[in-house]
């Protein structure tokens, strides 16, 4: 499976802020849309990752108050980014060992989307419920004569 496979069943509904917005704009677009992400763009380009991590390591910094941060001052300056190609377990590994809920997906210098570490499980837990009908469904519909050949403790329900 592929990123290009959870962003098809997802959709390409994108949010984005720009680095010299206020942290207090940034966190009513994420309210608003009741989303733990916004990906941090200038001039079309992908300069940063805006988390819920982010926000609150900079309230607790600003002792419980936002003030007049900007987004750039608290963004993830150096996002972890995959492409459309990437293979599902590779960004699964990539995630876990970075820490990383949301990960920009991009495909030449284009932003593509933005994939959730939910996303991704969802999927790998799609993926094998589907494994595991066809696998029952195999074995219900398993011949008669091969079923009267197996032992009695491998014989299917």
């Amino acid at each position: 499976m592929k990123v290009s496979d959870i962003l098809r069943v997802k959709g390409g509904t994108l949010f984005t802020v720009s680095p010299g917005e206020s942290l207090s704009a940034a966190l009513d677009v994420m309210s608003q849309h009741d989303i733990g992400s916004l990906v941090v763009m200038d001039h079309g380009e992908l300069v940063g990752m805006l988390t819920f991590r982010e926000v609150i390591q900079a309230i607790v910094k600003n002792g419980g108050t936002l003030g007049t941060t900007r987004v750039q001052a608290v963004m993830d300056d150096h996002p972890l980014t995959c492409t459309p190609e990437t293979d599902l377990d590779e960004v699964r590994r990539i995630m876990l060992g970075r820490h990383a809920r949301y990960t920009p997906v991009v495909s030449d210098r284009t932003l593509m989307g933005v994939i959730s570490f939910y996303d991704v499980a969802r999927a790998v837990v799609d993926s094998q419920d589907f494994e595991n009908r066809m696998l029952k469904a195999y074995i219900r519909d398993w011949p008669v004569e091969s079923r009267d050949e197996l032992p009695s403790s491998q014989k299917p329900n």
